[in-house]
């Protein structure tokens, strides 16, 4: 067996420019390589991502430290779907970053198109709190403790 490391995580995303103003001006991710495909140039491309052709997608990674995400925004065809919104639903549930003020945190991203899910603020050990990225994608803030 040979090793195994982690590339990225892909969320699909309804606007790419809100989502990465949230990502980016919010979270601080920097955009990194970006791709513009077409199964017409690249047969085979609705195939590996599972949706009916003909298929148009821009793929933007942005990337935070070590934490490399890639945003796909289908041109064609449109985005479907609603992202989890419990933790028990089976697929990727949320993402977390661990932020040194969790209410200067909250708002600025509030201010850049997140929605606070107030009733997940809870003090389990560590106060935390769940957003909703622009697309409804959960996003967990854990204070780092003082």
């Amino acid at each position: 067996m040979g090793d195994y490391r982690p590339s990225h995580v892909g969320l699909c995303v309804r606007d790419l420019d809100r989502s990465l103003r949230f990502f980016c001006d919010g979270l601080g991710f920097d955009k990194v390589e970006g791709f513009e495909l077409d199964s017409d140039v690249a047969p085979g491309l609705d195939r590996s991502l599972e949706v009916p052709g003909p298929v148009k997608i821009v793929s933007q990674f942005i990337q935070n430290d070590t934490m490399k995400i890639e945003l796909l925004h289908f041109v064609s065809p449109g985005v479907e779907g609603t992202p989890s919104a419990v933790r028990n639903q089976v697929g990727l549930t949320h993402l977390s970053f661990y932020v040194d003020d969790l209410e200067a945190t909250t708002q600025h991203l509030v201010d850049c198109g997140a929605t606070v899910i107030e009733e997940t603020r809870a003090s389990p050990g560590i106060d935390l709190l769940f957003l909703a990225d622009p697309d409804g994608v959960r996003v967990e803030l854990m204070a780092l403790p003082s």
